[in-house]
This record gives C-alpha cells, structure tokens and sequence, in this order.
C-alpha cells in the first residue's frame, strides 16, 4: 500500500464511518455468536460456529485494511479546481456527442464508475487531471476514441 492515499473529505469520513460500524457493531454481534455457537458443544459439526470463525477473520481483515487507509489517508480539499485545473476532490461537467455528463474525480479508493466517481489512475481521470475548461481531451474506449469537451469545473 502506497504511503499516502488521497482521498475527499466525503470518501474519509465514509471510511471512519464504515469503520466504527465494522468494530463497534459488527465484530461484537460475531464475537456473541462465536460465543453462543461454542456453548452448542461439538465444534467440529458445528457449521455455525466455523461460519461465524470464518466471517470474523474477514471482519478482521477488512478492519486491519480500513484503519491502514485512515492511517495514511491525505484529505484532498475540494473546489479548488477552478485555479488548479481538475484534480481530486472536483467535479466536472463534459460534453460528448452532444451529451452533457457530470463527474467526480476522487482517489482511488473511492472509485465507483457506474456512480461517475472516476480515479485520476483511470484513462478519463488521466486525461482530465490538470486540464481547465474548455479544454478538449481523447480517452480510447472500447467503441474507440471518445473527445470530451469540458463545460465546467467545479
């Protein structure tokens, strides 16, 4: 894991937030039912108790890599992009075919294309980063070359 993970203000407390739930909720309701699973007796037929053991090394797993993310995290402020060009933490409006779309550059952690969330490591991020308005930039695709104009940052 890289030293420095960028992230929005948004997608650090999403991560605290899914942090808290994981240790504060969710690992205490699988510790109790390791617990009630191990009072069955035999645990070696006990399929509740190896699917509890099982999700709980998962929980752990995922709680060790949210509290590494937090830990190195950098907080990228937003809006800054009308004097910077476009980089993480803006949203930017673009024009293709005609067609207006709207996205938000965010580190890559937060990523989520379907949501038009896009890593700057993406081929659109890319292109985009540091670019102003007006700017035009290519991005091959798998239906070819896509030109996007951009309309707006914000």
């Amino acid at each position: 894991m890289p030293n420095q993970l960028q992230l929005t203000k948004e997608g650090f407390q999403e991560l605290k937030v899914e942090l808290e739930e994981l240790v504060e909720v969710k690992r205490p309701r699988l510790v109790e039912r390791i617990s009630n699973a191990r009072q069955q007796g035999d645990l070696s037929e006990n399929s509740d108790y190896a699917n509890a053991k099982e999700e709980l090394e998962f929980l752990d797993g995922r709680i060790d890599e949210l509290e590494a993310v937090i830990k190195n995290a950098q907080v990228v402020r937003n809006g800054n992009g009308k004097k910077d060009g476009i980089g993480i933490g803006t949203k930017v409006t673009l024009r293709t075919k005609g067609k207006s779309h709207i996205f938000e550059i965010v580190g890559d952690w937060e990523a989520d294309p379907i949501n038009k969330k896009i890593s700057p490591d993406s081929p659109l991020g890319m292109a985009l980063v540091g670019k102003k308005i007006g700017e035009k930039v290519s991005v091959e695709a798998p239906a070819g070359k896509v030109t996007y104009e951009i309309l707006a940052i914000e």
